[in-house]
């Protein structure tokens, strides 16, 4: 890019400067000219006045007129007038005079003149532009001549170009070296761009840019650090839903091979073996598809967001609840009337996952409470139990995937994936999740989901805290 800069400003002061050099030219032969022809014209208005000493035509005795024009006539620089009478000059203007020789050769050559002629005659310095112009005197040969020695302003605008023409070339070197020191410096985040595309790998995708600025280089710079951030996001899922496959299905895989081994012949013992099988192949299936979950919480399509009435979602819960665990005591504490926009069936699965964590820590019999309201951060949805509580060195690792509680139930049911869920959903939502525990009191868990567009749909409803207690 700077090459071809440089290249078509050298291009321009090829073409220009020569061009402009003969603009200046034609500019000042115009000048001259005009100049020459200006002189002439006052000569004609003095030719046709009245001769105050006389009374008569000054323009009848052309010698007499030549002297009184030469006489009063103060002309320019470089500029000279000269009076011809039967070839021979008979006065010259006081300015400085071309060289004798150029005179006396151009002197036969102006006498004869009996029309208005121009010409140039010399070169360099020397250089004269003229012209000549017979005087009608009645058979007296005279002529007028007014010339301009051109060659020192030619030579004046020779030194012109020339020096514009040096300076030109400098400015270009000056251009030259700094156009290539800051082509370098703007290009250098592209070059920083290319150098990190050629270092990422499966294995490392930690490289990032620092943006500087806030030009299309800057949003390149950003542009290309996020893509990188979704594709390590991608690879980052991958690699821990292969970690959490591998880690997880290895064990009932081995079971399950080692039983299909060691298949007794009798009825009874294949009987067992096949139900021990089919068991480990469901949880398998389980495995499966929370992991599946997983990996795809972190994908644009995960939710189908829609309008969501949350009283209604509530009520759908708690009736789950009572499917799944009918020997629990389950009661709603309140109620949202609202509607929100998120995925019912997201916000289902994980709050059905809170339920079944709770009627995995509590005995038949217990208490546990289910809500919804609306807070400022969002909207709350929460199950609450009296179960045995979580110490607080455990609750930082509540949701990291395959970690299990202590109870007895949780150790032979539970594959500890269920609050990983349901921390994905929440965070797909743009929420959180937050659990608020006691030793020997009981556990909440709770999903804030934001709702800044909430739509109440009944204010009476909206502080009625509605008590249903349902026994088995």
């Amino acid at each position: 890019m700077v090459l071809w800069f440089l290249a078509l400003y050298a291009l321009l002061l090829v073409v220009g400067i020569p061009a402009m050099r003969q603009l200046l030219m034609v500019r000042h032969h115009d000048t001259v000219d005009q100049a020459l022809a200006q002189e002439v014209e006052e000569l004609r208005l003095l030719a046709g006045s009245t001769d105050p000493d006389t009374g008569l035509p000054a323009g009848l005795d052309p010698e007499a007129l030549l002297g009184s024009f030469l006489e009063r006539n103060v002309p320019d620089d470089d500029e000279v007038l000269l009076g011809i009478v039967d070839g021979a000059v008979v006065g010259a203007s006081p300015a400085p005079t071309p060289d004798g020789e150029v005179v006396d050769s151009l002197l036969s050559t102006w006498s004869a003149t009996d029309t208005p002629r121009w010409g140039t005659t010399g070169s360099g310095a020397e250089e004269l532009r003229w012209l000549a112009v017979p005087i009608d005197a009645g058979g007296t040969a005279a002529v007028f001549v007014v010339a301009n020695v051109v060659g020192p302003d030619r030579a004046e605008i020779d030194a012109v170009v020339r020096t514009m023409a040096a300076v030109s070339v400098a400015v270009l070197a000056v251009a030259t070296v700094l156009g290539w020191f800051t082509a370098r410096r703007l290009l250098a985040p592209v070059h920083d761009l290319i150098d990190a595309a050629a270092s990422i790998s499966d294995t490392d995708l930690t490289t990032r840019l620092p943006v500087r600025g806030d030009d299309e280089v800057a949003q390149l710079t950003a542009t290309f650090n996020a893509m990188l951030d979704r594709l390590e996001a991608v690879f980052r899922t991958q690699r821990q839903f292969l970690d959490d496959a591998g880690h997880e299905l290895r064990t009932p895989l081995t079971i399950v091979r080692g039983e299909l081994e060691l298949l007794p012949d009798d009825p009874a013992g294949r009987a067992e073996s096949l139900d021990l099988c089919l068991d480990e192949l469901d949880r398998m299936a389980r495995i499966v598809s929370d992991l599946v979950t997983l990996a795809k919480s972190e994908q644009p399509d995960f939710l189908e967001r829609r309008p969501v009435d949350v009283a209604e979602l509530t009520d759908g819960i708690e009736q789950r609840a009572r499917a799944l665990a009918p020997d629990r005591r389950w009661r709603i504490e309140r109620v949202a009337p609202v509607v929100v926009d998120a995925d019912p069936d997201r916000l289902t699965q994980a709050m059905v996952n809170l339920v079944t964590n709770a009627a995995q820590h509590t005995r038949p019999g217990d208490e546990i409470r289910i809500g919804s309201s609306v807070g400022p951060d969002g909207v709350l949805l929460w199950v609450s139990d009296t179960g045995p509580g979580i110490p607080a060195d455990q609750q930082d690792r509540l949701f990291a995937r395959f970690q299990r509680g202590e109870g007895a139930e949780t150790r032979r049911d539970g594959i500890g994936l269920g609050l990983a869920i349901v921390e994905a959903i929440a965070h797909a939502h743009g929420g959180r999740v937050e659990v608020a525990s006691e030793p020997g009191v009981g556990t909440r868990f709770t999903v804030v989901v934001p709702a800044d567009t909430a739509l109440v749909l009944d204010t009476e409803l909206a502080d009625l805290a509605a008590a249903q207690e349902v026994t088995p």
